[in-house]
């Protein structure tokens, strides 16, 4: 067993070297089928990262010191409301975003970032919203509620179209009044253009989003400046994809956008005053943050942001790249194994660290529960949010989707398509890939021990007679 290092103290001092050591719970032994216990292997990152110890050590430290913000003349809330604000602006700098002409808005996740600018953005009747059938649903859903809603398609192998973009931009001239897009694909890894993209909208008369939830973790982003024509207007980021998952997100825009109109939200603290008629809204961020914020989540973001400039963006994309490269290669090798997306392993640096598979002639839900329940590993399996997308990628017709949204309603889930995904963080390692690829290769030799029971409500296997008592891993009481 190799024996971990000290972990860091100082996020200041943090490099991809010692990064592996500062994630907190990455000596936890998992139980297996066999009876033997071995370290959990992460490979679910694209869904939620654990925390980095520096960003846990930054919050203890805060504890002791957290109270009210803006609203207390006491010492304690002081100090939270400094630690407030500084991690505002950690946020705008961590994008290249100018405090002059941006603002950053706090709230609880990416999808709630996303349902504010829907609210708060100025759509007339007509509007039309480009987004594309690669996204996260939280960057589909919320513009059907405000706009018309026309989706760019991907190629074949699951990029972007740049040409059906094009030809949608110039079908709707004048009524696209925002374009919106994912940096990277969190079911494929693809990364998008959005400079070029965003050059494109702003010639086009609209203006940009980009949904940077599953690429701020793996690359830098850069706002750039509102005269610089390839610039993003906003961008949208989730701090549990980032190694703080302590519940907060933020949306970072254009100050004139959320200077119209009223915020969405309102009660304490979003006015300066207020009479039995009239309201008087107060400055930004604070008018588009309504109630009681998550003073502890923007800490912990912050913290984050700084560990990951610590260790360095590049370094970051990398040792992902070289991750990535190993297991495309891996898998290259193992029959019935399918990879979607990039699958050379020379372009792995095209992409972050997200690879989706299936293994033909077995369930998604199968394989996942294998993985875990004889290799303690974990990964995702399903359509990731992203249903459209997984659809286009398995080639499920109008017809067969029907049956499934049928099976659905009568409470079957066993039979839905759906790829499995590996995903890094920046803390995984060559011996991981190389435990997973083991694994696969033995489930797809029909080498697993277990008897699998599928649950047809939920569609997910489980292993029969094997039942680990969760509460003596940790209990809530």
């Amino acid at each position: 067993m190799t024996t971990l290092a000290a972990p860091v103290r100082n996020a200041r001092y943090l490099t991809i070297d010692t990064v592996r050591e500062n994630i907190v719970g990455i000596d936890a032994q998992v139980p297996l089928l066999d009876g033997t216990t071995r370290p959990y292997v992460n490979f679910d990152n694209a869904a939620s990262t654990p925390a980095l110890r520096p960003v846990l050590d930054k919050v203890n430290e805060f504890m002791t010191w957290y109270s009210s913000v803006h609203r207390g003349s006491g010492f304690k809330s002081q100090i939270a409301t400094e630690a407030y604000e500084a991690a505002h602006a950690i946020a705008l700098r961590f994008v290249g975003a100018d405090p002059a002409t941006h603002t950053a808005i706090f709230g609880k996740n990416s999808t709630e970032a996303l349902n504010k600018l829907a609210n708060r953005f100025p759509f007339q009747p007509g509007d039309v919203v480009l987004t594309t059938l690669m996204e996260h649903h939280s960057n589909d859903l919320p513009w059907r509620k405000v706009a018309h809603v026309e989706h760019v398609l991907p190629d074949a192998s699951g990029a972007l179209d740049e040409a059906h973009f094009d030809r949608l931009l110039e079908r709707y001239a004048g009524r696209v009044k925002l374009v919106a897009v994912t940096g990277a694909s969190n079911v494929t890894g693809y990364i998008n253009p959005i400079h070029r993209i965003a050059e494109k909208a702003h010639a086009a008369g609209a203006q940009i989003l980009v949904d940077v939830a599953q690429l701020a973790p793996h690359r830098a982003v850069d706002m750039r400046p509102l005269d610089d024509p390839g610039h993003l207007d906003y961008v949208v980021l989730s701090a549990h994809k980032m190694y703080a998952p302590f519940g907060t997100g933020a949306l970072i825009g254009r100050r004139d956008t959320f200077l119209q109109g009223d915020p969405d939200m309102v009660g304490g603290g979003v006015v300066e005053i207020v009479t039995v008629d009239s309201v008087s809204w107060t400055g930004l961020p604070d008018r588009e943050e309504a109630g009681s914020p998550n003073v502890v989540g923007a800490v912990a973001m912050a913290q984050a942001m700084l560990c990951l400039e610590a260790i360095g963006m590049g370094a970051l994309a990398e040792h992902e790249a070289v991750l990535t490269a190993r297991l495309l290669e891996r898998l290259g090798r193992i029959p019935r194994v399918r990879v979607f997306g990039i699958t050379d392993p020379a372009r792995a640096r095209e992409k972050v660290g997200v690879v989706p598979f299936i293994v033909e002639g077995m369930s998604h839900y199968l394989v996942a529960a294998i993985l875990s329940a004889e290799g303690g590993i974990g990964v995702r399996n399903g359509c990731f949010c992203a249903h459209p997308y997984l659809l286009h990628l398995l080639g499920v017709d109008e017809q067969q989707a029907a049956s499934y949204q049928q099976e659905i309603r009568n409470g079957v889930k066993a039979h839905l398509p759906g790829l499995v995904r590996a995903s890094f963080g920046c803390y995984n390692n060559e011996a991981e890939v190389d435990w997973f690829a083991e694994m696969l290769e033995r489930i797809v030799r029909g080498d697993y021990r277990g008897r699998y029971i599928q649950d047809p409500a939920s569609g997910a296997y489980w292993p029969e007679g094997f039942a680990p008592r969760l509460e003596t891993y940790f209990h809530l009481g």
